[in-house]
């Protein structure tokens, strides 16, 4: 029997099949093109789901289940998407209207908590009992998964982390909060504190990584710079990694996990990331005299982790 993962998000709707041995073996995907009824976007999963499975030569009648890792916060008694608000969401029955389009059993859950569990089942997490994966992207996502399941709360909420406050009346987070840890350490915050550096700094070597061009920045350009030399962008990054050390020694003085995997975007530069964020984590986390400590590690599942999460909902 085979697994299907739906990875919904707000630039592309990817599918993907699974193995038995976890691994995806097709792929499809769509650009999501929101805003748009959700309707049409169903429509969309739905055709892909059975095209994925058709390129396979794989019947629906070998599909054990489908699941869907979706933005926002999802009701898994009922179904319901309660609320996701880059796909402009509220109060949608998306289990009902997706088996009616896909034939089989839907399973849902948030989107950073599928690639917490794919990585947790497949990816850096394989064989610890309590694992934590943040991603740093858009937002910071995160998940907490114990003993092999999602860790939801009492209303399938749980594991926000990207929205525990760090700097008390700090700025305006999209949550309504102020001073969230994703307003510091998401790579949109990065990019955010890169322009701002490069407008009080003419010299900056990061002009020239951009052509002088600011709107080109991305979560790159203060680590390309840094590693050039430049010492305005090792400033930027050197307090960009202080903000996600800041969340992530929160996290370790919480729940104490057996690993830490840091995904997304800025998760890529590796060694340049994770070498500081695990000596300020050393520096300042409580159990600092503790025998076993929590181990930080980079995600190893890329953007897959979603697509295989979501496929394991049902595992």
């Amino acid at each position: 029997m085979f697994r299907i993962g739906v990875d919904l998000g707000g630039t592309n709707i990817a599918v993907g099949v699974l193995g038995e041995d976890l691994r995806i073996i097709g792929r499809a995907s769509v650009k999501t093109n929101i805003p748009r009824p959700a309707d049409d976007i169903f429509d969309d999963i739905g055709f892909l789901v059975k095209k994925v499975a058709g390129d396979l030569n794989i019947g629906m009648d070998q599909i054990q289940s489908v699941g869907v890792g979706t933005p926002g916060s999802v009701n898994k008694n009922t179904g319901y998407i309660e609320f996701a608000n880059n796909l402009d969401f509220q109060q949608v029955p998306a289990k009902e209207m997706l088996e009616k389009r896909i034939g089989k059993s839907v399973y849902l859950d948030n989107d950073a908590n599928c690639a917490a569990l794919g990585e947790a089942v497949a990816g850096a997490g394989k064989g610890v009992s309590s694992f934590v994966a943040i991603t740093l992207g858009t937002g910071v996502g995160s998940g907490i998964v114990l003993d092999g399941k999602i860790v939801g709360g009492v209303n399938f909420a749980a594991g926000e982390m990207g929205h525990m406050v760090i700097m008390i009346d700090g700025e305006q987070c999209s949550c309504g909060r102020r001073g969230c840890w994703e307003r510091y350490a998401s790579a949109v915050a990065l990019v955010s504190q890169t322009k701002d550096a490069m407008k009080h700094h003419q010299d900056s070597a990061m002009w020239d990584l951009v052509n002088n061009n600011i709107d080109a920045v991305s979560g790159r350009t203060a680590f390309d710079a840094m590693r050039k030399g430049d010492e305005t962008a090792k400033h930027v990054v050197d307090r960009y990694i202080y903000y996600v050390a800041c969340g992530i020694i929160n996290i370790v003085n919480a729940l104490q996990p057996e690993i830490i995997c840091i995904g997304g975007g800025v998760g890529n530069e590796g060694a340049y990331l994770l070498d500081p964020l695990r000596r300020h984590v050393e520096r300042e986390r409580y159990s600092i005299y503790a025998g076993k400590q929590t181990q930080i590690c980079a995600a190893v599942l890329g953007n897959d982790a979603g697509i295989i999460g979501a496929a394991l909902l049902d595992y």
